[in-house]
């Protein structure tokens, strides 16, 4: 490479002083000179060389650093997508099923793998009480409306002229601070009735209604709710007979492998740690498995993202070291063909992945639970290998990947001293910025030498021209005065 630019260079200074030599011929024979295009190609002859290097190196080292910017990318990704099987939480992922109707469950985190017997008595209600019957248009009269309900209440004024039924269930819908309590007018054949819906299901969700009135007719909307000793359920307080029970509010009431268990809800978080049971009538009288395992369609998609990652590392790192040689010398190998940096990240990658893990007094390695290296480097994955090493030998297959013994522990400490600031990447690109900086320096200090020796030539050209133009001017004069070859000059008739 570096003799090809110094014949180039030598042969556009071979050309200039060519050119150079015919100036001055030109010049004695009175023709005219173009200063501008010779000092030109004499200073392209002179810095080309150097001009050329500049700009193949700065060419490299940019496209150096952007390749270690994209290996930078693809390493952290790969840290990444090992995260969760590090951690432990690609491991801690359970599926909830049941042999029965009526009873769902999902598990999340928490949970652990087990068997359990459901035996639902009865779910969850929530209250609603209807009072007595009224005519439709009927004025109950003025005052206030305390609801209560779960410990929580909201007061309801009731003005005179809207005190039918209609006006006192849209003012308990309508009222802030609802405490859960939606109210509905029924028509019946004996009249009107007011229907008081909890929202909540439960023992403690009972509707009160407490009426601060001066007309009996307001006052009769008046109700307590009380828990029954016999049946755990609510049940209405009413002597007058005003209102009464459609349906009891109650908790659902089951068991899990025996045990009995209450809930106000039927959506149960407390009866077993990181399972939700959901629970509905076709349960009643319907005992069924429940089955907590490990969800291995999750894992196996955590380990399929972090081959993927891996794989793409291998990938690019071909792209920046491979070498065409059906392409022109100079520009066979890749932009880090060689690159100390790359090769050290590769090896030791490479390295971590196929070595193994103690495990009792054998060894737990990829290959193990279907996981192979490929002749390009890449890993492969058998799916039904790995999956059964998920579903038979979970234990075996986290264990290979925690990270403080396994591969996540030598991969994610590897990952981590090629990516910190100051890491093998950061020292890297570092020092090709640097380089980078030097070349601009180099760059600035030959342009200003180009301008010099610019300005130098033209002035040595112009003053060479000049001469020669004075020289034929003069030889033009002594010709006319002594004559030449073929002529006489003036100072021949001159006696």
């Amino acid at each position: 490479m570096t003799t090809v630019t110094s014949n180039t260079a030598s042969s556009s200074a071979s050309a200039a002083l060519q050119e150079a030599a015919q100036s001055i011929i030109s010049g004695s024979t009175n023709s005219t000179t173009d200063v501008n295009a010779l000092v030109t190609a004499l200073v392209n002859a002179k810095v080309a060389g150097k001009t050329a290097m500049l700009a193949s190196q700065a060419t490299r080292d940019n496209n150096q650093l952007t390749a270690l910017g994209t290996l930078k990318s693809v390493l952290s990704l790969m840290q990444s997508a090992l995260t969760p099987l590090a951690n432990g939480t690609a491991f801690s992922s359970f599926t909830a099923t049941t042999s029965g109707k009526g009873l769902t469950a999902t598990a999340g985190k928490g949970a652990v793998a087990g068997s359990y017997t459901v035996d639902v008595d009865n779910i969850a209600s929530s209250q609603s009480i209807t009072s007595g019957a009224f005519s439709s248009k009927e004025a109950l009269g003025s005052g206030s409306l305390k609801i209560s309900l779960g410990g929580n209440s909201t007061t309801i004024n009731i003005e005179p002229g809207k005190s039918t039924l209609a006006d006192i269930a849209a003012a308990i819908n309508s009222a802030s601070g609802n405490p859960g309590v939606s109210a509905t007018v029924v028509n019946g054949v004996d009249g009107t009735h007011l229907l008081l819906h909890s929202a909540s299901t439960g023992l403690a969700n009972g509707i009160n209604v407490q009426v601060t009135s001066s007309d009996a007719e307001l006052n009769k909307l008046s109700v307590k709710t009380s828990t029954s000793t016999t049946t755990p359920a609510t049940t209405v307080v009413d002597d007058s007979g005003n209102w009464k029970q459609s349906v009891a509010g109650q908790d659902a009431h089951f068991s899990i492998s025996g045990m009995a268990i209450a809930s106000a809800s039927n959506t149960v978080t407390s009866a077993i740690d990181g399972l939700t049971l959901n629970l509905s009538d076709d349960a009643v009288g319907n005992p069924q498995t429940l089955t907590i395992a490990q969800d291995v369609t999750d894992q196996k998609t955590a380990i399929g993202a972090f081959v993927t990652a891996y794989n793409n590392f291998v990938t690019a790192a071909a792209s920046f070291t491979g070498f065409d040689a059906t392409k022109a010398a100079g520009s066979q190998g890749s932009v880090l063909l060689g690159d100390s940096t790359l090769n050290a990240i590769r090896n030791t990658l490479s390295g971590a992945m196929s070595g193994g893990v103690k495990q009792g007094s054998g060894a737990a390695n990829l290959a193990g639970i279907g996981i192979t290296f490929q002749k390009d480097g890449t890993l492969k994955i058998d799916d039904a290998r790995l999956t059964s090493a998920l579903s038979n030998d979970s234990t075996a297959v986290s264990a290979l990947f925690n990270s403080k013994t396994g591969l996540a522990a030598s991969l994610d400490t590897s990952l981590t001293s090629f990516l910190k600031t100051g890491g093998l990447l950061d020292t890297h690109s570092a020092a090709l910025t640097t380089d980078l900086k030097s070349l601009t320096t180099q760059q600035d200090q030959l342009t200003d030498y180009t301008d010099k020796l610019t300005k130098r030539y033209e002035a040595q050209f112009t003053a060479l021209n000049q001469l020669m133009a004075q020289t034929s001017h003069n030889a033009d004069y002594l010709t006319a005065l002594f004559g030449g070859k073929n002529s006489d000059g003036a100072l021949a008739n001159n006696k």
